[in-house]
């Protein structure tokens, strides 16, 4: 008989971890082709990313608080299927702190903990006693009728989802596009990100600067505001991808194109699927960078409040290693282990040889660091 498995992977709605429980997906189908595998996320992640992975049997949309408690959680887990063979959760749920911070994850697990029964166990993602193959290669399988044919590009997210303050202002942004556009004249460049809201995140970046940046001599292509799937599908016919850290990079490299971080602010790269890649990490002595959890450090800059990691003083320093990094990633002249190889070391050179901060989803950083 077939193992039908629930992957029950509820968490905070940024994209990237609608990536993250599609990769933990993918090493439990890879251990069990013949398992019936389905995901439960946040309906206010992208939920549409499951359709792209044909190992995903069903999706579940959970349309439940996160951050605040929520007193409907039975009712809301009313409609999701109650029985499973096997259920496996996102590890965070066994952590107090993030029940702590996260009262609507608490209330949503502890009826989930109600809800659902697995007939042979209960466990956590990446558990390799019910089978997990870690370091799996996610591809999402776009639809054919967004498809983009491939050609000389530069996609660019000015930011993620945060706070402003977390990214490089306009100005800055319009000294990497000069470069850029100077280095490679022949590549297209492609501006994305999302200023409408419809429950789900928005770009930190804000309308007004976008505007600055689709004014930019290189004439960029506006991809603002279409929808994600097309998005993904020009980062896919793109020689690179270029941005800050953010959870649409997790959904970049799903689809196979390079990514090229601007390194800092609060959260290092920890996501990798066997794409070339290059972070351009900031000194962190001059630059405080990864507070992870902790508040981030803000000072003003010349365009208002501002990381130091995100100011103009950084990305002025960094430049010739942004553009760099980027001729490296569209010529192909670096591969996916030597990334990894020097990417490791220069981040732990950054936590000032401190290793205990590090940590990679299936701990790929655990093979590099010596």
């Amino acid at each position: 008989m077939t193992d039908r498995t629930l992957i029950n992977f509820f968490y905070a709605h940024p994209i990237g971890h609608a990536v993250e429980a599609l990769y933990y997906a993918n090493g439990h189908h890879a251990a069990r082709p013949d398992r019936e595998i389905a995901v439960v996320l946040n309906a206010t992640t992208a939920v549409e990313f499951a359709d792209y992975c044909p190992f995903v049997s069903a999706k579940y949309a959970m349309d439940h608080s996160f951050v605040d408690p929520d007193p409907d959680s039975a009712a809301r887990l009313a409609a999701l299927p109650r029985e499973w063979d096997h259920v496996i959760e996102d590890s965070r749920r066994y952590q107090d702190f993030q029940l702590q911070m996260f009262p609507g994850m608490r209330d949503y697990y502890a009826a989930a903990d109600e809800h659902l029964i697995a007939r042979t166990k209960r466990t956590f993602v990446g558990d390799r006693r019910v089978g997990y193959l870690p370091r799996q290669h996610l591809r999402f399988e776009l639809p054919e009728a967004v498809r983009r044919e491939r050609r000389p590009r530069i996609a660019v997210l000015p930011s993620g989802s945060s706070e402003p303050e977390l990214y490089p202002s306009a100005g800055s942004w319009l000294l990497i596009l000069d470069a850029l556009a100077e280095a490679h004249p022949e590549a297209e460049i492609v501006l994305l990100g999302k200023t409408r809201y419809d429950g789900r995140t928005t770009s930190g970046f804000g309308e007004r600067g976008l505007r600055e940046l689709l004014a930019h001599r290189s004439n960029p292509v506006n991809a603002v505001d279409v929808p994600l799937v097309e998005q993904l599908a020009l980062v896919q016919a793109s020689d690179v991808f270029v941005s800050p850290h953010t959870g649409f990079g997790m959904a970049v490299l799903a689809v196979g194109t390079p990514w090229l971080t601007i390194s800092g602010g609060r959260w290092f790269e920890y996501f990798f699927t066997g794409v070339p890649f290059r972070s351009v990490i900031p000194d962190t002595g001059r630059f405080p960078s990864y507070s992870q959890f902790d508040p981030a450090v803000v000072t003003e800059d010349d365009e208002g409040p501002r990381t130091p990691s995100m100011s103009r003083a950084r990305i002025e320093g960094d430049l010739d290693r942004i553009v760099g990094a980027a001729g490296e990633l569209i010529r192909g002249e670096v591969g996916y282990e030597q990334a990894l190889r020097e990417y490791f070391p220069a981040l732990l050179a950054a936590h000032g040889g401190d290793a205990s901060g590090l940590w990679s989803i299936d701990g790929v950083h655990l093979d590099y660091l010596g």
